[in-house]
């Protein structure tokens, strides 16, 4: 029973009206329909809100023209799921493209609404979904990106994040079980030792860890973002052996569905429930719900390295192999770009990619003998593999060009400054420089080196696009998020801000060039 359902007198704001008056899921078997009346003579609540979760979302700022969030657990596709999904965003020209997420994910722009039944016939016949990617649902759920082919892994995690995605999903058929939680929700399954999947910003995140010579998971929970607060995941005191991973999300999800709070949206999210009750109450009404007790976690966990991009050429596990890791700027692919990276998939590796939560794609499985025929393919001029040390770190949202949340533009402005940068600035070590349209924050600033949030301020009487500034996230073992530093920086100032802040605090030198015009 949901918060609403046992206290009748609850104020329901307009998000849970809707979904009691239907499920989300519900208009899945209306999308022919939909796709013959157009966009324009739709119900508004099925438009803007329902078809989310189905991962069509409406987009005011390019009306008519939605977007299409996958759901792609681990981050892995097939070289034919990426050659179909090229085939989708290259029917619509310009309007068209694809943008890896934060969450190994992909979202495809400039989609048509009549084109949706066709659109998903063909993910079918693929094996691909978007089934419960938006709104108040799970997430994509993110594993390590090297899963299965890493040397020094210590659980391969493939398996259990498909089987996580299948048990909230029906296996891609839609679950109502999992379509009304009371706010979005994300989960992460870290296998490797450097914390590849950020733990600490995800709802539920299990992480190696070593209990009485049994390896397996120490659990956190409660991490987010949101525009009015963020936390880190907080120990859940709760060590589970990989078998009962499935269980437990399940358990977990369920008790939020039945006692999330619902009343105002900015105070849904998990950590809100646990701050109300307790970790310990929380952890004993998950207890109740599993109908056993758990093992309290591990004295430590295994992540003990720094986080690695795996951007590079390095040794898989597998004798006579590798994965080639290739730098995606701002993480934007046009269907050329998604077909030739099909290509070299199937010509050098083993017909799969993988994206990457810094945005980036690897191709795993390359042979020694065509290593270097692969180096040379003209599409790693572009996406190297050894980019410039401040552009290899570079993430960012989608900002203003597609999102109605935005504030500011950011990828284009991103990549634009940061090669500005380039060329006045040497680092001789990557500085992570994140990016995100609005305190919504998908680009993820808080866990940044150099984290930069949309915003707005008033410069020469007139209000222009800036930024707020944070610095201090770390990643990798010890992770903890960063703060603001500096509030509504103009971005038409910013560049000496961020060349000073770099030269300040990460050791970059200035270039003979960069100094003579300063």
């Amino acid at each position: 029973m949901t918060q609403a359902a046992t206290n009748p007198t609850a104020t329901l704001n307009k998000f849970e009206k809707f979904k009691a008056e239907k499920d989300g899921l519900a208009v899945k078997q209306e999308i022919d329909r939909f796709a013959q009346i157009g966009w324009e003579a739709m119900d508004e609540t099925d438009r803007d809100h329902r078809l989310k979760w189905l991962g069509v979302f409406f987009r005011p700022v390019t009306p008519g023209k939605f977007m299409l969030r996958m759901r792609i657990p681990s981050g892995i596709l097939t070289s034919g799921q990426m050659r179909t999904l090229a085939e989708v965003v290259q029917r619509y020209g310009e309007d068209g493209n694809a943008d890896i997420t934060t969450r190994q994910n992909l979202q495809l722009r400039g989609i048509r609404l009549e084109d949706i039944p066709d659109i998903f016939q063909r993910f079918e016949q693929v094996g691909l979904t978007s089934v419960q990617s938006g709104m108040d649902n799970v997430r994509n759920i993110t594993g390590s990106p090297v899963a299965g082919i890493d040397a020094d892994e210590l659980i391969d995690t493939r398996d259990l994040v498909q089987q996580v995605q299948d048990m909230i999903t029906n296996s891609g058929e839609g679950n109502p079980a999992f379509t009304n939680l009371p706010r979005k929700f994300n989960i992460a399954i870290a296998g490797c030792r450097d914390n590849s999947v950020h733990a600490e910003i995800n709802d539920i995140a299990f992480v190696p860890a070593f209990k009485d010579g049994a390896l397996g998971f120490n659990v956190l929970v409660g991490g987010f973002f949101s525009a009015k607060r963020c936390e880190a995941a907080i120990p859940m005191d709760v060590w589970v052996d990989p078998s009962q991973v499935v269980a437990l999300c399940e358990a977990i999800l369920i008790v939020y569905r039945d006692h999330g709070l619902r009343a105002n949206r900015q105070k849904a999210r998990l950590m809100w429930l646990i701050d109300e009750w307790g970790v310990e109450k929380f952890r004993a009404a998950v207890e109740q719900q599993l109908g056993t007790s758990l093992q309290t976690a591990a004295e430590k966990d295994e992540i003990a390295w720094d986080k690695r991009d795996h951007i590079g050429v390095y040794a898989q596990k597998q004798s006579g192999l590798n994965y080639v890791g290739l730098h995606v700027p701002v993480g934007r692919l046009f269907a050329q770009d998604m077909v030739e990276l099909a290509r070299i998939a199937d010509v050098y590796g083993s017909g799969e990619l993988r994206l990457t939560v810094e945005q980036n794609v690897i191709i795993p499985n390359v042979s020694d003998s065509r290593l270097e025929l692969l180096l040379k393919e003209p599409l790693l001029e572009r996406f190297s593999v050894s980019p410039a040390m401040l552009e290899r770190s570079l993430v960012s949202c989608t900002g203003s060009q597609f999102c109605n949340f935005a504030l500011i533009e950011t990828k284009n402005r991103a990549l634009g400054l940061i090669r500005e940068l380039e060329a006045e600035v040497s680092c001789s070590q990557p500085v992570r420089v994140h990016w995100t349209g609005c305190p919504n924050s998908c680009g993820q600033p808080q866990v940044a080196d150099i984290g930069l949030m949309g915003t707005k301020a008033r410069k020469d009487g007139k209000t222009v696009e800036a930024v707020d500034i944070y610095m201090g996230g770390k990643v990798g073992k010890n992770a903890h998020l960063g703060t603001c530093v500096m509030k509504s920086v103009p971005c038409d100032d910013l560049k000496p801000v961020l060349r000073n802040l770099l030269v300040e605090h990460f050791g970059a030198q200035l270039k003979e060039e960069a100094v003579t015009s300063t």
